[in-house]
């Protein structure tokens, strides 16, 4: 028993190391922690038991024991199975192509049993992962295919977006920065790495991001999509702030603008002119320029009625939707950490 609570004080000791690196999340790091406690609980020892402390460290004395030992890997599958795990590939490629998404997983799953030793499978498994939402497995999938070939520059691009898409940006940051290291003139791996730059500064910084009018600072739409990309790219402000001065629109926002409470503040119940201005009387702002801005006696406070302002901005995506698809469709696909049209592999790239 004493041999065994030696190993686990050594497990804690590692825990404890990793809590201070500063290659991990505060996330991670809350889980590592909730592990030590569990160890501690579980074997009746503290940090303080240091009378069970060991010579070396538990990853010194892992690294001893693996040095001239590869990764365990079953036995070499047959041509035979070799031949029909890439027909089962290729097959899953298909059907990802026309968003088969659960199919595709399976020609994947039943090529990983016939040809386990092949990354390919996992890293394709993983795109796969990502278009049925399960980012957690597509990670897990993308690590196997990085321990099997830690060159392979795709997998940590998709394990980047699969992070990115758990808005975890300091672990994406990190695997896309990984994945141009091996890829330098990859030019989706470069935009990915941007967007999760960008969101990891703006989750870190108060006042949301650089651009955004006063008071509309961290101001997120439907999905967690970030309104600064919206008000700082021009072609779709243009292109909103024309519909905007449109008659039929400036009538409905006015009946709108009425049923928010007799009008935003400052504005006199006149339609607003432009995005900003719509924006900034949803967040309780008033007009641009206007004093006490927010609702007639509540000076600052939101609106009362915010479905009419959601259904006023949906109203407006709807018109944008319909007048300029493409240029609506690149910026989801920004807002959405850079995710490729349907068919395509997680990284913006067929899979292989």
């Amino acid at each position: 028993m004493t041999d065994k609570r030696r190993l686990v004080f050594s497990m804690l000791k590692f825990l404890t190391s990793e809590m201070e690196s500063k290659d991990l999340s505060d996330d991670a790091k809350e889980s590592l922690e909730v592990a030590s406690q569990c160890l501690q609980s579980a074997y009746a020892l503290t940090l303080e038991d240091k009378h069970l402390t060991v010579s070396k460290s538990l990853d010194e004395i892992f690294k001893t024991a693996t040095a001239s030992e590869p990764l365990h890997k079953t036995g070499p599958p047959s041509a035979a199975d070799k031949e029909e795990a890439e027909r089962l590939k290729t097959e899953g490629n298909n059907l990802m192509r026309t968003e088969k998404f659960p199919d595709a997983l399976l020609m994947y799953s039943k090529a990983i049993d016939l040809d386990g030793s092949n990354p390919v499978f996992y890293c394709n498994r993983a795109a796969a992962h990502s278009k049925m939402n399960n980012h957690h497995l597509a990670i897990e999938d993308c690590q196997r295919a990085v321990d099997m070939d830690s060159n392979y520059s795709k997998a940590y691009g998709r394990m980047g977006l699969a992070y990115s898409s758990l808005d975890k940006h300091k672990e994406a940051v990190d695997n896309f920065k990984k994945a141009l290291e091996l890829e330098p003139d990859n030019e989706s791996y470069k935009s990915n790495l941007q967007i999760a730059e960008d969101k990891l500064q703006t989750m870190g910084s108060p006042g949301g991001a650089a651009g955004f009018p006063a008071g509309l600072g961290g101001l997120a739409g439907p999905g967690g999509m970030d309104l600064g990309s919206f008000l700082n790219n021009p072609a779709l402000m243009n292109m909103a702030t024309t519909m905007l001065q449109d008659p039929n629109m400036q009538n409905m926002m006015s009946q709108m603008m009425g049923g928010m409470g007799g009008g935003a503040g400052g504005m006199g119940g006149a339609p607003p002119q432009n995005i900003e201005s719509l924006l900034q009387a949803g967040m309780g702002g008033g007009a641009p320029g206007a004093p006490g801005g927010g609702m007639p006696g509540m000076p600052g406070a939101p609106p009362q009625n915010i479905e009419s302002l959601l259904q006023a901005g949906q109203q407006l995506a709807q018109q944008m939707q319909a007048s300029n698809p493409e240029l609506v469709e690149q910026l989801r696909r920004q807002m959405m950490g850079g995710n490729p049209p349907p068919g395509q592999g997680g990284n913006g790239q067929p899979p292989l």
